[in-house]
């Protein structure tokens, strides 16, 4: 951009976005005269699923402002918890992970977050499309992907660590949790099933070792408390601590 210049800052949980270069306060940047705030900030590299205030000389200022010459622009992440627009506080928030965050899916679901996921990449417009579609939150760390005009709602994940994920989206979007309710594997819903009713799923040495059983609604997997419920059980104990209350819905 060749024009009249402006002064940005970037908060600085914003910097993992921006070349070294643009990480200090009132950086001069030039701009066109007639692209808005959001090209701007996009252009630094910056998603603006991850942009909370813009202030322009100290006054919050929207996106589609065109900055002009001398302007000083402090660009702020989103506040935390995050509240979508349009979105009351009693609709539960419903998730779409790209291909890569298989991992966290599960996770989100084990604690009874409603987590879309497809095993299969089906591409960066298909994705967007069912984000709008569904009204989900597009959880990615392609910042390309996150810059789709047609998603409903997105968020960088910003580690790629399992367990700080789930304590970035736990921590940002403040989803109501219900740990053991719905199925790792399909994203449905758990209901209790007794031995009789799954035993031709079983096989023998489970079906003598346990006596409590789940069964997901859609894809009729059973669940039990078999080899691996402590470390799950360690994974929701971990999130209810710092994350709050078991849902009530």
């Amino acid at each position: 951009m060749n024009g009249p210049g402006i002064e940005l800052t970037l908060a600085p949980e914003l910097h993992v976005f921006a070349a070294p270069s643009r990480r200090g306060a009132r950086v001069p940047t030039a701009t066109d005269g007639v692209s808005s705030l959001g090209h701007v900030v996009e252009s630094a590299g910056i998603p603006l699923t991850e942009v909370g205030r813009i202030l322009v000389d100290g006054a919050e200022t929207p996106f589609s402002h065109v900055p002009g010459a001398g302007e000083s622009v402090e660009v702020f992440g989103v506040d935390r918890p995050q509240h979508l627009p349009g979105v009351p506080a009693t609709v539960p928030l419903r998730f779409l992970l790209d291909v890569h965050l298989g991992t966290l899916a599960r996770r989100l679901r084990l604690l009874g977050v409603d987590a879309a996921y497809e095993n299969e990449d089906i591409g960066d417009p298909a994705l967007a499309t069912r984000s709008a579609a569904e009204q989900r939150v597009l959880l990615s760390r392609d910042r390309g992907l996150l810059r789709r005009r047609e998603l409903f709602a997105g968020a960088y994940v910003y580690s790629d660590q399992p367990d700080e994920q789930v304590r970035d989206v736990l921590g940002r979007f403040a989803p109501a949790l219900a740990p053991w309710s719905r199925c790792t594997a399909c994203n449905g819903t758990l209901h209790a099933a007794d031995k009789d009713s799954v035993g031709d799923r079983l096989e023998g040495g489970t079906q003598r070792s346990y006596e409590v059983f789940a069964q997901c609604a859609d894809c009729e997997r059973v669940y039990w408390r078999g080899a691996h419920h402590a470390r799950l059980e360690r994974i929701v104990e971990e999130a209810l601590a710092e994350f709050g209350d078991v849902s009530t819905a």
